[in-house]
């Protein structure tokens, strides 16, 4: 195919769009690759929307291979099976709802895990049916409050998502390992870096758990990796618990008065001239931090949470262990006069306590374990309060933030975090939907079971933008051979026809090769402008036809590496079909 830029319709803008945070984002607008349509969605420009649907058909390849097989649903859906599943409640503000002219509910399907399940049950009813593994890639609709990064986080984004249905678990583990390889497979060819890190499945359900995150600054994913290949989500890491300690031989609580200390630092700084000789540092405190808790029905609880004060609680890793509900900042101690600002202390805290509210901890709140923490009164904090016999809890919860140097809960040495952008995740979902929507089919005794289920996703715009992010240089994008919108970029320069006419020549020859070729044949625009334009697009291979034609030479230059090369004439063609192929 002959792209010609004369015709295409670009374009190319020298300076960043005013809204672009982010590296892909400036470069693919700059380009001419993605235009901003509203707030959190874009429009797909002919050379950006090549290299979409070059992302597209790895993904699709790798699928066919694996044994799936393509559907494509409407993303205009019914109330009804995300009721069923309590997904039209849990799915909260997120959720794009509409009604139709009669007045019944629909949504803008965010997933489609409920329709794939309900086709199933349609079609099939018996273990001979199975294992069934279906996709599709399509448009998904989430009512983000912060679009933000371009296309990294979107109200309307691209994702293909596949569901496994097996008739029991061992079924299900073969399924889960078959897509397991096929994203390997399909990320080594976008060319793109990956980690696989355990994760949480958060609002999707399930058991086994995977992502498979794309390392970079601007990511918004943490995640840990130890030396001895511990690899987790940061919402996904485990505290090492340390070991109960007998009540035996410990010291009573007391009192002190530690005026003016309503924050941790303040609070060692007393200690430490109280007892000089104690080694008290921030781990040696207990804090107590009040949240708010929102269901999804709209009903509002505090919730406090205790953790060692050399800690911060984690937003995310709080907000996938409480999932579907959404966490916000508590304010209303007048309405908990229990709960004293700055000195809260555990004694008045738990569902059975006259206070009634609910009191979860840090894993490295065990029984036997000493801590400072507030009296409950103003200015005064309680020493050598002993957790199991001053205080109890009502369960546990990983909240704390998560950091360098923490041992691996494998054992596998210290951990390191880094930063991330999901790119895949892949899920055992188990029987959650199928039991919610009664997908059953008869087994070979002729009793109905609930099959099991596995879902599978890659977000396809969104590799675009990683893809983008992780490969361009000063100059412009450098885009991966087997995703660029062309396999060559055909630049001639200056005025002479024999130039044009030898660039024309020279992309027919490669054309009928069966490269993808596109031509700079702009023929008043200054070569300059024409070298930004190549350089700025990112085609793999640049070719020039310029002031060496007058010696019978060509310039082709390898895009990602910056080598150049002068080559005759006559041996052109098959040095870019060689470079094309290598």
């Amino acid at each position: 195919m002959l792209l010609r830029m004369s015709n295409l319709f670009l374009r190319t803008l020298r300076d960043d769009p005013a809204d672009a945070e982010v590296a892909s984002h400036r470069l693919l607008a700059r380009g001419g690759y993605i235009r901003r349509a509203a707030p959190g969605g874009f429009t797909w420009l002919p050379l950006g929307y090549r290299v979409f649907r070059n992302v597209e058909r790895i993904i699709r390849e790798e699928m066919d291979a694996m044994g799936a097989q393509e559907v494509a649903f409407p993303a205009l859906l019914p109330r009804e099976p995300y009721e069923a599943t309590g997904r039209w409640t849990e799915y909260g503000p997120n959720l794009f709802r509409l009604k139709d002219r009669r007045g019944n509910d629909f949504l803008l399907g965010p997933t489609h895990e409920e329709m794939f399940t309900l086709l199933v049950k349609d079609l099939y009813g018996s273990y001979k049916d199975l294992p069934v593994s279906l996709y599709q890639i399509q448009t998904k609709y989430r009512d983000e409050a912060r679009p933000r990064a371009g296309l990294f986080r979107g109200r309307e984004f691209t994702m293909k998502d596949s569901y496994s249905f097996d008739i029991d678990d061992a079924g299900l583990d073969k399924s889960y390992a078959l897509h397991r390889d096929a994203y390997i497979k399909i990320f080594d060819r976008l060319g793109l870096e990956y980690v696989i890190v355990s994760a949480m499945s958060g609002a999707m359900g399930g058991s086994r758990s995977e992502e498979f995150l794309h390392p970079t600054a601007i990511g918004e994913d943490t995640f840990v990796r130890s030396p001895g290949g511990y690899a987790a989500n940061v919402e996904a890491v485990t505290t090492v618990v340390p070991d109960e300690i007998p009540f035996d031989g410990l010291p009573a609580a007391h009192v002190e008065d530690t005026p003016d200390t309503p924050t941790i630092e303040s609070l060692v700084a007393v200690a430490q001239q109280l007892f000089p000789d104690a080694g008290y540092t921030a781990a040696s405190t207990l804090k107590n931090v009040v949240m708010t808790l929102v269901h999804p029905d709209g009903s509002r609880e505090p919730l406090v949470i205790g953790l060692p004060g050399d800690r911060e609680v984690d937003a995310k890793r709080l907000e996938a262990q409480l999932a579907p509900a959404e966490v916000e900042p508590f304010t209303d101690f007048a309405g908990n006069p229990a709960l004293v600002k700055g000195y809260i202390g555990p004694q008045v805290l738990g569902a059975e306590s006259e206070s009634k509210i609910r009191y979860l901890v840090d894993p490295r709140v065990v029984a036997g374990t000493r801590w400072i923490t507030g009296a409950n009164e103003a200015g005064k904090h309680v020493f050598d309060l002993v957790a199991g016999r001053d205080f109890t809890w009502d369960g546990v919860i990983e909240a704390a933030e998560v950091l360098p140097g923490d041992p691996a809960p494998d054992g596998s040495g210290p951990l390191e975090l880094a930063r991330g952008v999901e790119m895949g995740h892949i899920f055992q979902l188990g029987r959650k939907y199928a039991e919610a929507l009664d997908l059953k089919v008869l087994d070979e005794n002729g009793k109905l079971v609930t099959v099991t289920m596995g879902s599978y996703g890659i977000g396809v715009s969104r590799a675009v933008a990683a893809i983008a992010e992780s490969t361009h240089d000063e100059l412009g994008l450098v885009w991966p051979r087997e995703v660029a919108p062309a396999d060559v970029h055909v630049v001639a320069t200056g005025k002479d026809a024999t130039v044009f006419e030898a660039a024309e020549a020279l992309a027919a020859e490669l054309v009928a090769a069966g490269l993808t070729v596109l031509y700079d044949d702009r023929p008043k625009v200054s070569p300059g402008v024409k070298f930004k334009d190549a350089e700025l697009l990112g085609m793999p291979t640049i070719v020039t036809v310029g002031r060496g034609l007058a010696e019978g030479l060509i310039e082709v230059r390898d895009r990602r590496t910056g080598e150049r090369e002068e080559v005759p004439v006559a041996e052109a063609g098959a040095r870019v079909l060689a470079a094309t192929r290598g």
